[in-house]
């Protein structure tokens, strides 16, 4: 994984709430956050959470006494994220990196990640300090995007934004977000972090958005692929842009715009 894949500074945060939450995130939060509160738990971290889809799918499910603490590695999502919740006293929000949690062994009920585990530099180290803050019985609960080819705008960006840049092409989207949907992978990695019991449940999902314009915003400006772009020739970001509108629309139309999207949905207990 490259460095600025970690990067979510900038504008990239607004991008990423007002228009890839809505467009992809939103509907695998509802799914988490039932997997999450369908055990009442009194205590839950969250880690890598970005701009708080989970956070704000989540907190209104949760017991009226729970403990709810909410971190990302990226102070910038922290904050934006802060802006987008509801006053909740339940709620502590920390800068804290998952794969060195700042908390006590066996501290929490549940610990959740909404498409986070693929931008660890070493997952079993990541898994191994979920299961050790999880109690005894916790569960850790979390997702993972399908491979690319599964998700179909990000298929169609990365191959439109290629085509820009021929002679180096911005892989962020391949390599990072769905560079780990080996399922078979997954389980030997959360049981090499001491996880046991393991079930993964692959859900198929349809990507909705009024324009392809849209999509390919949100893509090429609402995520680090904006850094890779930039890094080769900031003036181009426009032109990318619009070359993913333009492979959207002519596969999936000129007016509001659907595809599919494909996610791993995991839990793990010790």
């Amino acid at each position: 994984m490259a460095e600025s894949d970690k990067v979510f500074a900038g504008s990239i945060p607004k991008f990423y709430d007002t228009l890839m939450v809505p467009l992809i995130f939103q509907a695998y939060a509802a799914d988490l956050a039932a997997l999450v509160a369908a055990s009442s738990p009194g205590s839950v971290l969250e880690t890598a959470a970005g701009s708080g889809v989970v956070t704000r799918a989540l907190a209104p499910k949760l017991r009226a006494d729970a403990r709810y603490v909410v971190t990302d590695l990226n102070q910038a999502m922290l904050d934006y994220a802060v802006t987008r919740q509801a006053s909740d006293g339940r709620i502590e929000w920390r800068q804290a990196d998952a794969l060195a949690l700042p908390f006590e062994d066996a501290s929490f009920d549940v610990v959740c990640c909404q498409f986070g585990a693929m931008f660890f530099p070493d997952r079993v180290a990541g898994f191994a300090e979920a299961r050790r803050v999880l109690r005894p019985g916790g569960r850790f609960v979390f997702n993972v995007w399908d491979r690319i080819e599964e998700n179909a705008f990000a298929d169609d960006v990365t191959n439109a934004v290629a085509a820009v840049f021929s002679h180096d092409p911005p892989r962020f989207l391949a390599r990072t977000p769905h560079g780990y949907h080996d399922v078979a992978l997954i389980r030997a990695e959360l049981s090499r972090a001491g996880f046991a019991d393991i079930e993964i449940d692959t859900r198929e999902k349809v990507s909705r958005a009024s324009s392809a314009h849209d999509v390919a915003t949100a893509y090429c400006q609402g995520t680090p692929l904006r850094n890779e772009i930039e890094a080769r020739d900031a003036s181009l970001l426009q032109l990318a842009t619009d070359r993913a509108t333009e492979a959207i629309a002519s596969r999936h139309g000129a007016g509001p715009v659907a595809g599919k999207i494909q996610a791993h949905v995991i839990v793990a207990a010790g």
